[in-house]
C-alpha cells in the first residue's frame, strides 16, 4: 500500500481558504439555485428542508470527509488515489476508479449546455432583448427558440467550455483557485443583494412561511417520497462520488484535519442553496408563479417576474449572472479534475490536458445541444425526455450513487483502505477531529442510505 503525505512536486494551493472556496464551488451549482428551491416547493416547504439539514450531516457528511481523505492521501486523482492506497485488490480499484472519472466528462457533456443557456440569458438582459411589454407567452419563445437554434446552442456552449478551458489553462494558483475564489466572492455577494430585494417584496413573509415553517399535513400525505427526495439531494449537492472533491484534497497539506474543512465547504453551499430559497419563494410569492414548476421556474417564470417589477432588468441581470457564475465554478472545478487525470495517469502537462480536455467536452457536448431540435425522437424512456435527461440519469442515478458507495466501502473496510488508516488521514493536523464515534455508522449506515438514493432514484425516474 502506498501513501504520500507530502506533498512533493504535486502543485498545492496557496491558502486554506482557497481550498475551502474551491470545493465550495465545486458543490455550488444548479443543483443549489435551480434544484433546491423547485423540489423544496414540490414536497411542502419546511419539513424538506428540515430533513435535507438532518441528511446533510448523517450522509454527506461523513462522505465528504471520506472522499477529501482519499485524495490527500494518495496525492491524486481519486482513479491513481484508489491504485496508491488500496490494501488489496488495487487493480479492481484502478478500473473502478476510472469508472467514476468517467462521470465528470459525462457531467461535463449536458452541463456546459445548461451553463451556455445561462450565458445566453445574461448577454439578453445586458442588450436590452427583454422589456416590459415582454409577456409571459414571450419569455417562453425566447427559450423555446434558445434550444430550438444548433446555432445558439452550439456557440453558447462553446463559449462556456472555452472559459473554463482557459482558466485550467492558467495553472492551479493562478487561475483555477484564483478565478474560483474571486468569483464565489461575487456568488456570495449577488445572492446577498438578490435575497434582500427579495425579503422587502409583498409577498415575502407568506413566501417564507412556506420555505421555512414545516408543514406536518403536507410531509404526511407523501412522507417516504419527501425523506428519500431530501436524502437524495444532500448527496447530489456536494457533488460526492466522482473524485471533484478528493481532487481539491489532493491540493491541501495535512495541516488542518478534514473535517473542518468539510463542515466549512457544507456550510457555504448550504449557506448558498438557503438563501436561493429565500429568492425563489418570496418572488414566487409575490407575482403568484408557482415555486415547484422545475425548469420553466428559471428560464420562464422568473424572467417574467423581473419584467414586472420596478428595476427588473437590473435584478434580472444580476440573477442570471449569479447562476452563471455558480454554473461555470462547478464547470472548472469538475474540469479541472479531468485535468488531475491526465496530468497524474498519462504525464499530460497542464496546457496539454486543458486543452484535449476543451476539445473533447465540446464534442461529445454536441448530442446534447443538438439534442432539443434535430433528435426530439430520441426519448429512451418515454415522451419528454431528452438526450439531457438520459446523461444526466447515467451520471446521477448510477455512477453517482455507485462512486459514493465505493468511497464508503473503501475507507470503511479492510477491501480498500481500512478504518484505521483512513482516520490517521483524516485526522493528521488541528482542528475538528472525525471521532471514532462516526465508525459503525459511516461504515454500515452511509452504505445502506446510498443504496436506498439510488433506489429510489431509479423508481421516480421511470414512475415520474
Amino acid at each position: 500500500m502506498e501513501s504520500k503525505n507530502a506533498p512533493g512536486n504535486r502543485e498545492m494551493l496557496a491558502s486554506r481558504i482557497g481550498f475551502i472556496l474551491l470545493a465550495a464551488g465545486c458543490a455550488v451549482g444548479l443543483g443549489n439555485v435551480w434544484r433546491f428551491p423547485f423540489i423544496t416547493g414540490k414536497y411542502g416547504g419546511g419539513v424538506f428542508v428540515l430533513l435535507y439539514l438532518i441528511f446533510l450531516l448523517i450522509l454527506g457528511f461523513p462522505l465528504l470527509v471520506m472522499e477529501l481523505a482519499i485524495g490527500r492521501g494518495g496525492r491524486a486523482n481519486l482513479a491513481v488515489a484508489y491504485r496508491k492506497l488500496a490494501a488489496r485488490s488495487s487493480g479492481f480499484w484502478s478500473v473502478l476508479g476510472k469508472i467514476v472519472i468517467s462521470g465528470n466528462l459525462l457531467l461535463l457533456m449536458y452541463y456546459s449546455v445548461v451553463t451556455g443557456w445561462l450565458c445566453s440569458y445574461v448577454k439578453y438582459y445586458l442588450c436590452g432583448k427583454f422589456s416590459a411589454d415582454t409577456t409571459a407567452a414571450g419569455y417562453g419563445a425566447v427559450f423555446g427558440a434558445l434550444t430550438a437554434s444548433p446555432g445558439g446552442q452550439l456557440s453558447a456552449m462553446t463559449i462556456a467550455v472555452a472559459i473554463c478551458t482557459g482558466v485550467c489553462m492558467l495553472g492551479l494558483k493562478q487561475g483555477v483557485e484564483r478565478v474560483v475564489k474571486y468569483m464565489m466572492m461575487l456568488l456570495l455577494l449577488l445572492v446577498l443583494v438578490l435575497a434582500g430585494k427579495a425579503l422587502f417584496m409583498p409577498g415575502a413573509a407568506e413566501g417564507l412561511r412556506f420555505y421555512l415553517i414545516p408543514n406536518w399535513q403536507a410531509f404526511s400525505a407523501h412522507p417516504f417520497e419527501t425523506v428519500f427526495a431530501a436524502m437524495g439531494q444532500a448527496f447530489f449537492t456536494l457533488s460526492l462520488g466522482i473524485g471533484s472533491m478528493a481532487i481539491f484534497g489532493s491540493y491541501s497539506d495535512r495541516s488542518r484535519r478534514l473535517a473542518g474543512d468539510a463542515v466549512h465547504v457544507i456550510a457555504v453551499d448550504t449557506f448558498i442553496a438557503l438563501l436561493s430559497g429565500v429568492i425563489i419563494f418570496p418572488v414566487c410569492y409575490s407575482f403568484g408563479v408557482e415555486p415547484g414548476a422545475g425548469p420553466s421556474l428559471i428560464f420562464v417564470a422568473m424572467p417574467n417576474v423581473f419584467g414586472s417589477m420596478a428595476g427588473g432588468r437590473f435584478f434580472g441581470a444580476l440573477f442570471f449572472i449569479f447562476l452563471a457564475i455558480a454554473a461555470l465554478t462547478t464547470l472548472i472545478a469538475v474540469m479541472e479534475n479531468l485535468l488531475s487525470y491526465l496530468m497524474d495517469a498519462h504525464r499530460f502537462s497542464r496546457k496539454a490536458a486543458a486543452l484535449f480536455t476543451g476539445i473533447v467536452v465540446a464534442v461529445l457536448s454536441v448530442p446534447c445541444a443538438l439534442g432539443f431540435n434535430l433528435w426530439k425522437g430520441f426519448q429512451p424512456f418515454g415522451e419528454g425526455t431528452s438526450v439531457l435527461d438520459l446523461e444526466d440519469f447515467i451520471l446521477s442515478q448510477n455512477i453517482l450513487p455507485l462512486g459514493g458507495l465505493a468511497i464508503a466501502i473503501f475507507c470503511g473496510t479492510g477491501l480498500g483502505w481500512g478504518w484505521k488508516v483512513f482516520m490517521d488521514e483524516a485526522n493528521a493536523g488541528s482542528g475538528i477531529r472525525y471521532g471514532n464515534g462516526f465508525a459503525a455508522f459511516s461504515r454500515w449506515i452511509v452504505p445502506v442510505l446510498i443504496i436506498a438514493v439510488m433506489i429510489c432514484g431509479y423508481w421516480q425516474f421511470f414512475h415520474e
